[in-house]
């Protein structure tokens, strides 16, 4: 490689402050202000990754955003970053960085042999090759995602923060060139609240690169010098550097990310503050001033390392003093490339331009590069490049002037880098985010936005085609003088003066030809970072993909993080020309956001953790702390799953935790299901509707369970509400559903029946609820409170009272998701604690034994109650459960889902109905989620009958118990079916799917 330094004026390098890094576990020495790209290339570094499907040596090809190849991994441990593009990487002292491909080395690849045999490997081999035998395929797949891969996302917690920052504007100017730096002085003039982006690290875009222009009379860094000025003095405008706006949404919702820390040390980054930050813009009128990028020509091997677009060239040798080759040959289609040429050769290269058109450039650059020794070869193009890892030649031929075809052999050039311009493409992606398509412009050989952009989206400069400077910025200051007239605002001052240049038209080629059949000669690659060549556009034509959509798709053209930067313009063009149609007919690819890749940690911002999913703790957790309690997160409560005394396991726990609430006393955290305050005359008539039974008849002091059904008749939450007045009740829901409940009633009451007289407050967080549990609770109840009568007769079974426990006032209600004695008592949240404690030593006498939602389960399982949404799906009505008992298909005003009950396929025949099953085997625990088979034959695919939904080892019974849904499932009590799962087959018989105190009196103790 011959990459070397070289002093520049201008160059934006600080060669006072040196900084070391490593590639690929390498120390190289480079300069404050190179990306980690110009660093490589200026220590000789050519060779930086392998491509996707062949393992082809791959070298940087761009600058920018647009770069295909240079995907590389960023530090190591908690702060790596995968495939980050080397182009983009501001360099900082001590980096670390590596390549993401090459195996076992990047220098040599196994998958580099695979592709000596590309040819048999073309678009669509995945999917013709490893469709048989099936069983295979998890081989198969196994060694492909492994040849696949880019980089390794990181294992370890990312320690760095990150944040979102909304904003409400007038303008958001997006692009920092001269275009966007002149509209947002305009925005800003006129005194519109403006916002400037850009994702580099400094505002001039294509000015940081090209030395020659001036503007109003001044060189064109001292004129965006002079803007910036401006701009920081106007204090409605704000200008944020490195921040790259990523995607266009309804509405004008930009959304832009921010690199706040990245170019920074580790060691330097301040903990406090964010690494990035995502920014959510919404603004009244946005100008797209994204300017355009370079695409290269396609020729044969252009993807050998050191072949390069011009403008990658020519900014490597202005920007960080890098000139990219010794012996460089430019090809061209177009004057643009000339300018860089001359640099080159002004800077010592021995340069060679070779121009597609015969006519060659303007008059006057061509004089200039003879005038610098540039040896130019008109009506030339490149065959193929040479050499392996490195570019060590170039075979050229002769062109016709006319038909791009070939009339003659060239010269063989001995070089050392190859840059190639085919162009300019109109960065268009942002303006098609949200449905907007660009226009096909046949003069500048692009797909570029309109002149009128689109509701309140201007957009100006080179992104409508205005590829001169002077063109470009006269554009730009008549959209926005428009656009600021239509807001009742006049513009100040005239469009800068840029002098205008005499420019010849450039020719229409995007393939160079070779002189041969496609797909004969030297592959050409149109997408460097997926392996498609021009050959591959040709044979998705050849199997009649005729939509570019779906040609993208065959072949991955334009997917990954290149997002068809460099290749959709010649792959539009080649398909177009495969197809026999013009490139405006054969039109555009889809653009979605990202425009390119964003961090997770940006997008997720600070909702990561307890931020993003909130842990709740009840007020008794301290209590559940010093008893060891193992805990569960549930409807993000944080719930104790059990209470493991010393060298207990889970099952051991649950066992003895079951057994004492059995037989003695146990006492569990109810506090986090869900509780809403309804309130208000029309109370019972707004439970009628919302719930499935009645509820017009319950007197205060009463309980009574209820079904929640969605519109389609479907049991959606379940509960019970305690009436405390007429036009009073205490409801409580699913721990997990309470949220989603109280969403339920405030949209039916608000949307549906504003006219009815309640309100709700949920009150979940207001209640601690001690649930006591078992054949003794009602003696530990005693103990604590002397105003309530606890006899059997005087508080019955679904019964509420509110008096004094243990000092404090409580609502106590008799209900039991056990099948046992039970009570639960409600206080004042902030005496949850307390009344924990005094419950335990009331019931110590008792042996009371706390216990947590996996004894919960085991015990509501062996009475046959059910859990919505685990024991049911969203598909199962109340007649499914065998709770027809609690729908009320007499009360006078229809009530949610009534309707669906009533239609044929919900009361039909082969529904999934709720039963019990007990393994022929008592000690084998059948697998939830297990399949239920009527048989063991052997047809493929099984008719799967249901599912297992609950099942757990039962103590009280000595034996496994499990709940299950079974087609028909009522009507076939006594048989036997087969659960299958982890290959093998259980047989169970289906039984009721009550397993304990089937006549309730336990319950009604």
């Amino acid at each position: 490689m011959s990459g070397y330094r070289i002093h520049r004026p201008g160059e934006r390098i600080n060669r006072q402050k040196p900084v070391s890094f490593q590639f690929d576990n390498v120390q190289y020495r480079a300069f404050s202000g190179d990306t980690l790209a110009s660093a490589l290339l200026a220590n000789g570094v050519r060779l930086i990754g392998r491509s996707f499907k062949y393992g082809r040596p791959r070298g940087i090809v761009g600058f920018g955003a647009e770069e295909p190849n240079a995907l590389i991994q960023l530090e190591t441990g908690a702060h790596t970053v995968p495939d980050l593009k080397a182009t983009q990487v501001e360099l900082y002292q001590g980096l670390l960085a590596g390549s993401t491909t090459g195996y076992p080395s990047l220098d040599f690849d196994l998958k580099g042999l695979l592709g000596k045999f590309g040819r048999f490997m073309p678009p669509g081999f995945y999917y013709k090759t490893f469709m048989e035998p099936v069983k295979a395929w998890p081989i198969y797949e196994k060694y492909i995602r492994k040849a696949a891969g880019y980089g390794h996302a990181p294992v370890l917690p990312d320690p760095e923060s990150y944040d979102h920052l909304h904003h409400h504007i007038d303008v958001l100017v997006v692009g920092g060139g001269a275009a966007g730096l002149w509209a947002a002085t305009l925005a800003g003039r006129a005194g519109l609240k403006t916002l400037l982006v850009d994702e580099q690290a400094e505002m001039g875009g294509w000015l940081l690169t090209e030395r020659r222009s001036r503007i109003d009379g001044l060189s064109g860094m001292d004129w965006v010098g002079q803007r910036l000025a401006e701009l920081a003095s106007l204090p409605n405008v704000s200008v944020l550097p490195r921040t790259t706006a990523f995607a266009l949404h309804d509405l004008n919702l930009v959304q832009a990310v921010e690199l706040l820390q990245d170019h920074l040390p580790l060691t330097e980054r301040n903990a406090a503050l964010p690494r990035q930050r995502l920014h959510k813009i919404r603004a009244h009128q946005v100008i797209l001033a994204s300017g355009a990028i370079e695409r290269p020509l396609v020729f044969g091997y252009n993807d050998v390392p050191g072949v390069m677009t011009v403008a990658a060239g020519h900014s490597y040798l202005n920007r960080y003093g890098v000139a990219v080759g010794r012996e460089v040959l430019v090809q061209t289609q177009n004057d643009a490339a000339y300018e860089a040429a001359l640099d080159l050769a002004l800077s010592g290269v021995k340069v060679t331009l070779a121009d597609a058109r015969h006519s060659g450039a303007a008059a006057w650059r061509q004089q200039a590069l003879k005038s610098a020794c540039v040896e130019l070869l008109l009506g030339h193009g490149i065959a193929k490049v040479l050499g392996d890892k490195s570019v060590s030649g170039a075979q050229l031929v002769k062109l016709d002037g006319r038909n791009n075809q070939v009339i003659g052999s060239g010269p063989r050039l001995n070089v050392d880098t190859v840059l190639s311009s085919g162009g300019l493409t109109s960065t268009v992606h942002l303006f098609c985010h949200n449905g907007g398509r660009p226009v096909w412009n046949q003069q500048q050989l692009s797909f570029v936005c309109p002149d009128e952009g689109r509701d309140n989206i201007a957009c100006v400069g080179a992104i409508t085609g205005r590829w001169e400077l002077s063109e470009a910025l006269g554009q730009t200051h008549a959209a926005v003088a428009a656009l600021l007239l239509g807001k009742g605002r006049g513009s100040s001052g005239n469009a800068p003066a840029v002098a205008n240049e005499e420019v010849a038209a450039p020719r229409a080629i995007f393939r160079l030809p070779d002189g041969k059949p496609e797909g004969h000669g030297a592959k050409a690659f149109v997408d460097y970072q997926n392996d498609v060549a021009a050959a591959d556009i040709h044979t998705a034509i050849r199997e009649n993909y005729r939509s570019i959509e779906h040609v993208k798709r065959y072949t991955a053209l334009g997917f990954g993080t290149d997002q068809g930067k460099l290749s959709n313009i010649n792959g539009f063009a080649i398909a177009a020309e495969a197809l026999g149609k013009p490139i405006a007919e054969v039109g555009t690819t889809t653009y979605r956001p990202s425009y390119t890749p964003v961090t997770f940690g940006a997008l997720a911002g600070p909702h990561v953790g307890e931020t993003f999913d909130v842990r709740r703790y009840t007020a008794m957790h301290a209590s559940h702390d010093a008893r060891k309690a193992e805990y569960e997160v549930v409807g993000q409560w944080l719930r104790p799953w059990y209470f493991p005394k010393p060298g207990e396991d889970l099952h051991a726990a649950v066992n003895r935790e079951c057994l004492a609430t059995r037989n003695s006393v146990g006492v569990m955290d109810a506090s986090t299901l869900g509780k809403i305050d309804v309130k208000g005359p029309d109370a019972r008539e707004f439970l009628n509707r919302i719930y499935s039974n009645a509820w017009s008849k319950l007197d205060p002091g009463k309980c009574r369970y209820g079904l929640m059904l969605d519109e389609n008749g479907m049991v959606m939450d379940d509960g019970v509400t305690a009436c405390l007045a007429d036009d009073h009740f205490h409801m409580t829901t699913t721990t997990g559903g309470a949220a989603r409940v109280y969403s339920w009633l405030e949209r039916w009451h608000q949307t549906e029946w504003p006219e009815l007289k309640v309100r709700f407050t949920t009150t979940t967080d207001h209640w601690a609820t001690v649930a006591v549990v078992g054949p003794n609770s009602r003696q530990v109840l005693q103990k604590l409170c002397s105003d309530i009568d606890f006899a059997k007769d005087a508080f019955k079974f679904m019964d509420g009272r509110t008096g004094t426990v243990a000092g404090l006032p409580a609502r106590v209600f008799r209900i039991s998701f056990s099948g046992e004695l039970a009570y639960e008592i409600n206080v004042d949240a902030n005496y949850g604690r307390y009344m924990w404690e005094e419950v335990m030593k009331a019931g110590a006498e008792f042996d009371i034994t706390p216990y947590g939602t996996e004894t919960m389960h085991v015990l509501r399982a062996e009475k046959g109650f059910i859990i919505v949404g685990q024991d049911t799906d969203g598909s199962m009505s109340p007649n499914d459960l065998a709770m027809s008992w609690a729908v009320g298909m007499k009360k006078p005003f229809s009530f949610l889902g009534k309707r669906s009950l009533l239609r044929s396929h919900t009361a039909g025949d082969g529904r999934k109905q709720l039963v019990g099953l007990l393994p022929l085997d008592p000690q084998v625990v059948l697998a939830e989620g297990a399949q239920i088979l009527s048989n063991t034959d052997d047809t493929v695919p099984a008719a799967m009958q249901g599912h297992v939904t609950s099942s757990y080892h039962s103590a009280f019974l000595g034996r496994s118990i499990a709940m299950a849904v079974l087609k028909d499932g009522s009507k076939r009590e006594g048989d036997t079916v087969f659960v299958w799962a982890h290959g093998k087959s259980v047989p169970a018989q289906v039984v009721s799917s009550v397993f304990v105190d089937k006549e309730g009196v336990r319950q009604h103790a």
